[in-house]
């Protein structure tokens, strides 16, 4: 599918901001390296920094991460997993999460555990062009209450809202946002992070959103 024709909705509230700009996580950012990125606090320090309140975050497909060594969903496995396979967006809880397409609900559940997603809603959106999917993870626990798969969603439609460190698998509040061409078996989850070894085929599955995201 040529993603330039597409035409995505803005997925997030941005009210509450003034600009945008890049956040580096990637194990290259000296600066990082003077926080403790195994702790939720100290990240979100990072954070707010970077932020100053007003500036929206946003960033890291493809970034090489060193966040995710502190979760067995990562470390504890043959692979080192820790590529980044979506694009993140830090936005305080509660922010209104949208549909970036008009489409359906593909799936979703709550991926409970240190690191994870939390709650996580899965679109499938059949275009003109091709069928793709996209992922909205790190939610609030409300926001799989009022939801059945194969719902329809209007890009126009509040989706969800996002979470906080207690329910998003310990991070600062952010929107993970992934798409995804074939969803194989998975369902109400997908890898958002890969192995090195692996990057060929999710890169190939899991197309980089940056341009096709509007921000501000």
């Amino acid at each position: 599918m040529d993603l330039s024709l597409l035409s995505f909705s803005p997925v997030l509230d941005y009210s509450s901001f003034t600009e945008a700009g890049p956040l580096d996580l990637s194990t290259h950012n000296k600066e990082l390296r003077t926080y403790n990125v195994s702790s939720c606090a100290s990240l979100a320090e990072y954070i707010a920094k970077k932020s100053k309140g007003t500036t929206l975050l946003y960033g890291g497909y493809l970034e090489q991460r060193d966040i995710y060594g502190r979760s067995g969903n990562f470390k504890n496995t043959a692979k080192n997993r820790n590529i980044h396979l979506g694009i993140d967006l830090w936005a305080p809880t509660g922010t209104a999460v949208y549909a970036a397409l008009s489409g359906k609900v593909h799936s979703f559940a709550d991926n409970a555990g240190l690191g994870n997603y939390g709650p996580t809603i899965i679109l499938e959106h059949q275009t003109e062009h091709g069928l793709i999917h996209t992922l909205y993870g790190h939610l609030s626990r409300a926001s799989l209450t009022n939801i059945t798969v194969g719902q329809p969603i209007k890009a126009v439609d509040q989706l969800a809202e996002l979470g906080s460190a207690e329910v998003n698998g310990d991070y600062p509040p952010h929107l993970h946002f992934q798409l995804i061409m074939d969803m194989a078996e998975y369902t109400g989850d997908y890898p958002g992070v890969c192995a090195a070894e692996d990057l060929h085929f999710y890169k190939e599955n899991c197309p980089d959103p940056m341009e096709l995201l509007r921000l501000l």
